[in-house]
């Protein structure tokens, strides 16, 4: 799915709106009379004041009293004029200064656009980094988004392969190289902010990042970067080379998205991450060659989906994985072909699914693996072919396993003896 634009919100938008000199004159006046006549309700009643006396007479004194109280009312009123016109006059300079800031934004928006459409590798590069820097420097949330969609627009961009470093191709390989350098330089701007602090400058944690369909083939390092709002769309990607790093992440909000990704040769790292909040998709993802690991990961809220992801090659690692709250979802996937480890994960609370999941090729171990609580579930799952190994594994045995294996069980699958029906 394309990552979706969050509506802009009013607090974004700062477009001048101010009341007629009129009436926030009258608005004004009516709010200090009443709050005039509050504080002398108030006073009154704690003072104890009962009654005034009737017959009491006006006297000079009085009068100078009551004269000197009229003055002090016409220079509060001159007060509160100058306070609503020192107002209009801060806001008006405050728009002033937003729109030059936006005009000059745009200006210099233009000419970063212009650069990254050039025909040279170096001023693309150029490009590059002025854009990071207009999205950093940008008067609003909505003019720095802007700027990160151009970004990834720009990845997501169809490119020549590389055509050979012969001795025919030379000239077209070094443009290639060079425009690929322009590729990694925008990946890598992008991990560099988000593993800033949301809310500090260059951060742009809860900007939304559409990397739909782009092809990652070099490094790219998202390490104990943070996914706190927003959405962020890396579905149909294809990760073919290089490592990407995700080791000590925090996906606590929002939504990530790597639904139908292609991971054919790279090394995928997921280490130490965290899933304490968000909604992370890799349904209908391949896992075809390479190493996509969650070893040491925390599954502890919110939803992982891997339904319909196939499991045809290369190792996924989940070892010593804890999955102690949320879901997370195995529904309907295949295992093919491969290696999927699950040695030494603990499966402590929440719900991991694994109904309808096919075991037909693959080798998967959760050798020592621990069931202590939470749900667990192997309903209607399949067990044609490869090995599966629970042993040794402590706990109870999940739902649904003993009647998927049959009794007595595959002899592909290893069970603890504890499980088994003739060992109670």
């Amino acid at each position: 799915m394309t990552a979706m634009r969050r509506p802009r919100s009013a607090s974004d938008d700062r477009e001048l709106r101010l009341w007629k000199v009129g009436r926030a004159l009258t608005a004004t006046f009516a709010a200090a009379v009443l709050a005039a006549g509050s504080v002398f309700y108030t006073l009154v009643v704690l003072l104890d004041v009962r009654e005034i006396d009737s017959t009491a007479k006006l006297d000079p004194s009085t009068l100078f009293d009551l004269v000197k109280l009229s003055f002090g009312v016409v220079a509060g009123a001159g007060a509160l004029v100058a306070l609503v016109v020192a107002y209009r006059r801060q806001r008006v300079d405050e728009a002033g200064a937003h729109r030059d800031a936006t005009r000059l934004h745009t200006e210099r928006f233009t000419t970063a656009v212009s650069q990254l459409g050039d025909d040279s590798p170096a001023v693309r590069l150029g490009g590059v980094h002025a854009l990071a820097g207009l999205a950093d420097d940008a008067p609003d949330d909505s003019l720095r988004q802007t700027c990160i969609d151009v970004l990834c627009a720009y990845l997501q961009l169809p490119f020549t392969p590389d055509p050979g470093d012969d001795s025919a191709h030379q000239e077209e390989h070094h443009r290639y190289l060079a425009l690929r350098k322009v590729r990694h330089t925008i990946l890598r701007l992008i991990g560099d902010h988000y593993r800033r602090p949301k809310g500090t400058y260059r951060s742009w944690q809860g900007c939304d990042l559409d990397l739909t369909g782009v092809t990652i083939d070099g490094d790219m390092d998202f390490s104990n970067a943070t996914f706190s709002d927003g959405t962020v769309s890396f579905d149909d990607a294809t990760f073919s080379d290089g490592a990407v790093s995700f080791d000590g992440a925090t996906f606590s909000d929002g939504t990530v998205s790597f639904v139908s990704a292609t991971f054919s040769g790279s090394e995928v790292i997921f280490g130490s991450a965290t899933f304490s909040g968000s909604w992370v998709h890799f349904d209908g993802a391949t896992f075809s060659d390479g190493t996509v690991a969650f070893n040491g990961a925390t599954f502890s809220g919110g939803k992982v989906d891997f339904s319909d992801a196939t499991f045809s090659g290369g190792t996924v690692h989940f070892s010593y994985a804890t999955f102690s709250g949320g879901w997370v979802l195995f529904s309907d996937a295949t295992f093919c072909g491969g290696t999927a480890h699950f040695r030494d994960a603990t499966f402590s609370e929440g719900t991991v699914y694994f109904g309808h999941t096919a075991f037909s090729g693959s080798t998967v171990s959760f050798n020592r693996s621990t069931f202590s609580d939470g749900t667990v579930s192997f309903d209607d799952a399949t067990f044609s072919g490869g090995t599966v190994s629970f042993d040794p594994a402590s706990g109870p045995a999940p739902g649904g396993l003993l009647v998927a294996v049959s009794t007595p069980a595959r002899a592909t699958v290893t069970l603890p003896l504890i499980w088994l029906p003739s060992n109670p």
